[in-house]
């Protein structure tokens, strides 16, 4: 029991330990990123809109303490490994420094994800060849989740600027669209993890191809079952709900007062991780091959011996699907916000 007691003092003193050095990581590089925006500012501010503005060294800080942050306590806990750490240290600077919204967008998503990938992990071990305890998702994971938002981020800092806006189509258009494609992609990431991690260990019955609605093995490409569509809905909407709790924490009242109501983000968080794991499912079901291992039971995804053919064609892998859909969704979620948006 001593030595139990000892190694969780050591964990306990060690996350202070590594929170200061990443401090003292983040605030010179910070610094150093600042003062390039000022000599930049310097330099080019002629050629530059009369709306640009020098970013304040907090931003600066917290747009690199973050990532920083997240990717290394993330492959401490076996959520990412060292690759998806260091790839996930650009896509989170990327995000935070354009808008604190898209940072807690991601932030739901890699902790809500990542929960849901640990829950029950012996269990999927049984159904899944290539399970890694704690999904330590690698770069290529990283960036399949990820790659849409953070490229509609690049595009909102070079169209907008960096900070948070409300969802304003009739005066605020292009950052309303890209604040709202960045919410379709993670709210159709999350809603898929959801859906593909918990609903396989929860519902006891088998699922159906959503194709063609016969029966087939958990763990097959494609299969859907209403517990995975419900969870795929609360996916979503957890991440639309933490981009509205943002920003009508961070945007300032009048300007809210003045903008369209902002609760529209929740439905529309939600709508993206229900249709975009449909979406994915479809994908899956046609373009992603699924068979069954006949001795031992094992879902597999290229055929060989012993491999009986359930479904798809091998032209995809899981992490292309991942990537068309969150690419689908980033796309069609502002398209759809558009028309409805009160």
């Amino acid at each position: 029991m001593s030595k139990t007691n000892s190694n969780c003092n050591d964990i306990t003193v060690s996350k202070p330990t590594i929170s200061v050095a990443l401090t003292m990581i983040s605030i010179p590089l910070s610094m150093m990123l600042w003062i390039t925006n000022l000599l930049f500012k310097k330099f080019y501010g002629d050629n530059l809109n009369e709306t640009d503005e020098i970013l304040p060294p907090f931003r600066w800080f917290m747009s690199t303490f973050i990532p920083l942050m997240m990717a290394v306590f993330g492959y401490l806990k076996k959520s990412v490994n060292l690759s998806g750490a260091l790839l996930g240290i650009f896509v989170g600077f990327i995000l935070t420094l354009s808008s604190y919204t898209f940072l807690v967008c991601l932030l739901t998503f890699f902790v809500t994800s990542s929960r849901a990938t640990k829950f029950r992990s012996k269990v999927k071990k049984q159904l899944e060849p290539d399970f890694k305890e704690g999904g330590q998702r690698n770069w290529v994971q990283v960036l399949c989740n990820g790659g849409m938002a953070t490229q509609l981020a690049l595009l909102y800092i070079l169209d907008v600027g960096c900070g948070e806006l409300p969802i304003d189509f009739d005066l605020k258009y292009r950052p309303s669209w890209l604040s709202i494609g960045i919410l379709g992609a993670f709210a159709s990431c999350n809603g898929d993890t959801w859906a593909s991690e918990l609903a396989t260990v929860l519902d006891k019955g088998l699922p159906i191809l959503i194709t063609t609605g016969k029966p087939v093995p958990k763990g097959t490409n494609g299969a859907v079952t209403p517990i995975g569509l419900f969870l795929s809905l609360l996916g979503g909407l957890a991440v639309g709900i933490a981009n509205y709790l943002m920003l009508i924490y961070i945007v300032d009242a009048d300007l809210l007062a003045r903008s369209p109501p902002q609760w529209p983000l929740m439905v529309v968080g939600a709508f993206a991780g229900l249709i975009g794991s449909i979406v994915d499912s479809i994908l899956g079901a046609t373009l992603q091959y699924s068979g069954v291992n006949s001795k031992t039971g094992v879902i597999v995804e290229q055929p060989g011996k012993d491999v009986i053919h359930i479904s798809g064609r091998r032209i995809l892998d899981n992490h292309s699907v991942n990537l068309i859909s969150s690419v689908i969704m980033g796309i069609l979620t502002p398209k759809i916000a558009y028309l409805v948006w009160p």
